[in-house]
């Protein structure tokens, strides 16, 4: 892979929260390098209201997002994509649409923090702590060398920021 802005898809079977938290973290602090996107296997069709509140939070933009279906990234004149990651276990065991660009894969679950019955202040910490992971991860995705490595090797290295 060359120095190339890389394409980075984040599964989750709603895509409300995990995903779009991904998302958001990913573009953050990609420095242009990368471009994130989110999709759900079953969207719930509106974006949870504590993984925009973390986000702000993390003083990451919270504009933009909607909760959208993963076969947008499926069809002619969707973007190529580099990576496609699940961060729920439902997704994983999903098959998937075939993706344009030959996409490598791996999963990074995470629990799932509108699953979540808790206080307030618990439920919110919940959220805090899934993007602390989230974004952990995406630091070391940022963190390779993709340009001298190849496939195989960053394969490797995907699945081992999943396991984590």
């Amino acid at each position: 892979m060359s120095s190339r802005v890389h394409t980075v898809l984040f599964i989750c079977s709603h895509n409300s929260a995990r995903s779009i938290m991904a998302e958001g973290i990913l573009n953050s602090l990609a420095g242009g390098r990368f471009v994130a996107y989110s999709a759900g296997s079953h969207p719930a069709g509106e974006v949870h209201p504590l993984a925009l509140a973390t986000l702000e939070s993390m003083r990451m933009p919270t504009e933009g997002y909607r909760s959208k279906d993963w076969s947008e990234f499926a069809v002619p004149g969707a973007p190529a994509l580099d990576f496609v990651f699940t961060v729920c276990d439902t997704a994983a065991g999903e098959v998937c649409p075939v993706w344009p660009g030959q996409p490598l894969t791996a999963h990074w679950g995470v629990a799932d923090p509108a699953a979540f019955r808790g206080s307030e202040a618990e439920t919110r910490q919940c959220f805090r702590d899934t993007a602390i992971v989230l974004k952990r991860r995406i630091e070391f995705l940022l963190a390779l060398p993709l340009a001298s490595l190849d496939r195989l090797a960053i394969q490797r290295a995907v699945d081992d920021i999943g396991r984590g």
